[in-house]
C-alpha cells in the first residue's frame, strides 16, 4: 500500500549521484520532494527531471529540497545528472527497499503482460518528517509547477 497524507515518511539512506548519500533523517527540518520515477534518461522520466531543476531555486525558496528516487544505479544516475545538468540529488534503490516502503514499487502491465515497477509518484514531507502530500500516478507535464504550489503553501 502505498503511503498517505498524516504517516510518517520511512527514514532511508540510499547511495546517491556523485558519490554521495542520500538521507531523509539529515533533512529534517526542511521540507522535502521526494518523486519517485521507473529509468533515467527516457522520456517522461528526462522531462520529469527537467521541470523540476528549472524550478530548483524556486524551491529552495520554499526552503525545500527536491530528490529524485528510482531503482537505476548510481553510474547511470550520475550520467542521468551529467546529461541534464540537473542539480538536485538522485538517490539509488537498486535493492527496492525504500520504494517498496513508499508503496511505489507495484505490480504493473503494458501490451497484456505483468511486470513489478516503480508507479511515478511525488510525495512532499513536511518539517516533522510526515507526508503533508501525495501525488499517484503523476502526468508529468505541470507537475513540477504544482508541487511547488503545494510546497510554499506548507509551513
Amino acid at each position: 500500500m502505498p503511503l498517505d497524507t498524516g504517516d510518517e515518511a520511512p527514514n532511508f539512506d540510499l547511495p546517491g549521484a556523485g558519490g554521495e548519500t542520500v538521507s531523509l533523517s539529515a533533512l529534517r527540518g526542511r521540507k522535502v520532494v521526494l518523486y519517485f520515477y521507473p529509468k533515467d534518461d527516457t522520456s517522461g522520466c528526462t522531462l520529469e527531471a527537467q521541470g523540476f531543476n528549472a524550478l530548483g531555486e524556486a524551491f529552495a525558496a520554499a526552503d525545500a529540497v527536491v530528490i529524485g528516487v528510482s531503482p537505476d544505479s548510481v553510474k547511470s544516475h550520475d550520467k542521468f545528472r551529467a546529461k541534464y545538468g540537473l542539480s538536485f540529488p538522485l538517490a539509488s534503490d537498486e535493492g527496492k527497499a525504500m520504494l517498496e516502503a513508499y508503496g511505489v514499487w507495484v505490480q504493473k502491465s503494458m501490451y497484456g503482460k505483468s511486470y513489478m515497477g516503480v508507479e511515478r509518484t511525488t510525495m512532499l514531507i513536511d518539517r516533522a518528517g510526515r507526508i503533508a502530500r501525495v501525488w499517484p500516478k503523476v502526468k508529468v507535464p505541470g507537475h513540477a509547477d504544482e508541487v511547488l504550489e503545494a510546497t510554499r503553501a506548507l509551513a
